[in-house]
């Protein structure tokens, strides 16, 4: 299944279910027995998932076009928010241009920094470039949406906590992130100013057809203006999910609505491309991610 969170024609947002090219109101369609918020959907989803269930199978069921509604992050305030950074080549390229070389650290225990969850934007949403940034970045991602309370969770058993995934488009101000990261804290300022999700939440059963592993089996690919930069494949990453939650969960509580990005695949960004290749984004510059199943996830510079 597909989950979403969109504006209706009043402007109220409201949480929703995609089949094809209908989209359900998911509190409306159930006569108010489905909450109208995707996180309280998530948090009760062994409640609530056999009626959605119900409603998607039903033909007659009142829905909207896509063309009728706006998409919101389909999480708007996911409960926290950690980005790791679990992609080698990204790790490689990375320090490389900074003259360093990769820390042996990176390959003892998967890495992570926590960002804003309150500065989520959605497909078609506008983001603002930073003031004081004159090197804006995209970064090329898969998110996952925690789905149930868990501590000192096991990466053997983390697949049960996963409640799906989402394309992750983790905004870079590469100026200010370097600046700030000299003095060995962050990234802070360089980051926080806005992530974007979306469009959906595809539950993860939809994605076993993908599965190598404990990785999936998923092109990933990132273009500015039609321009194809990025192409990269989720099958590549140093750590998976399971390994992220086991490090995320050790010794803290995740709760359902927690979002776990997992940093950059390889060549996922303009900083490991180069600006040889494309000068850093501008105003007016559309940046699209696409990931296989996931659908294609576009925000515009401003």
């Amino acid at each position: 299944m597909k989950f979403v969170t969109f504006y209706d024609l009043e402007g109220n947002m409201r949480a929703g279910c995609l089949e094809n090219d209908k989209l359900i109101d998911l509190n409306l369609a159930s006569d108010g027995n489905l909450p109208d918020s995707i996180v309280e959907l998530i948090r009760n989803q062994d409640e609530f998932l056999p009626t959605v269930q119900s409603l998607v199978e039903n033909k007659d069921v009142p829905s909207y076009s896509l063309e009728e509604v706006r998409l919101a992050p389909p999480l708007p305030n996911p409960t926290s928010f950690r980005d790791f950074v679990a992609f080698e080549t990204h790790v490689k390229n990375a320090t490389k241009r900074n003259g360093d070389t990769v820390a042996p650290e990176w390959y003892e225990m998967p890495i992570f920094y926590f960002s804003n969850p309150n500065s989520m934007k959605g497909p078609g949403e506008e983001v603002k470039r930073p003031a004081k940034c004159s090197r804006l970045d995209y970064e090329l991602e898969l998110a996952c949406v925690i789905g149930k309370e868990g501590k000192n969770i096991k990466a053997s058993e983390a697949e049960d906590y996963i409640f799906g995934y989402t394309i992750l488009n983790d905004w870079s101000a590469r100026d200010l992130q370097m600046k700030e990261m000299k003095v060995l804290l962050g990234p802070a300022k360089g980051k926080d100013f806005a992530t974007s999700i979306g469009p959906y939440i595809l539950t993860k059963d939809e994605l076993e057809p993908n599965k190598v592993g404990n990785v999936f089996d998923l092109e990933m690919t990132a273009s500015v203006n039609g321009e194809f930069l990025s192409r990269g494949n989720f099958k590549d990453v140093f750590y998976s999910f399971g390994d992220m939650i086991e490090r995320a969960s050790e010794e803290v509580t995740l709760y359902p609505g927690d979002i776990i990005g997992s940093g950059t695949v390889g060549f996922g960004c303009l900083m490991e491309l180069g600006t040889d290749v494309h000068p850093w984004l501008e105003p007016g510059d559309e940046v699209e991610l696409k990931i296989t199943g996931l659908g294609s996830l576009k925000n515009k510079i401003i």
